[in-house]
């Protein structure tokens, strides 16, 4: 049997979400998250909803009020109703600073026998074979030279 967890609000609380809930701006979520805490009281001030019915009002799955209940009884308020921030970025950069200057010292250097300039792709070949980086895409470095606002023409 799934665990129930039961919400029950101090007046503290209940006064900290109905502000959150009518004044002043805020992410969505969190002015969803703390009307679904209101109505799911249980205390002695509270409407005392059950999970079904405050879904159906508010638009979202009982599952999620259940994983919502969860994280206010066992972590509090705050981390209820806010967005669990992030602890890691996405993925790890690449292609920085250096990469950059190498790039651009490339881009200045004289061009190769037999052709007229530098291209993207030529470019990208050529940080290559020089070892500069172990693999690179002709968009990366048109990007890098975009970014660096340098025009090849």
């Amino acid at each position: 049997m799934v665990p129930r967890y039961r919400v029950t609000l101090t007046e503290e609380e209940r006064k900290d979400l109905e502000a959150i809930s009518t004044k002043g701006k805020r992410a969505a979520r969190t002015v969803l998250y703390a009307r679904a805490l209101l109505l799911l009281d249980a205390g002695e001030n509270g409407p005392k909803w059950v999970v079904a019915r405050v879904s159906e009002a508010l638009g979202t799955t009982p599952r999620s009020l259940e994983h919502l209940k969860k994280r206010f009884v066992e972590n509090g308020l705050p981390v209820a109703i806010e967005r669990k921030t992030r602890e890691t970025p996405p993925c790890e950069i690449q292609f920085g600073g250096e990469f950059e200057a190498k790039l651009l010292a490339l881009a200045c250097s004289d061009v190769p026998e037999g052709r007229e300039r530098w291209t993207i792709r030529l470019l990208a070949e050529k940080m290559v074979e020089l070892k500069m980086v172990p693999r690179v895409s002709p968009m990366t470095v048109c990007n890098t030279l975009k970014k660096m606002n340098l025009s090849l023409t």
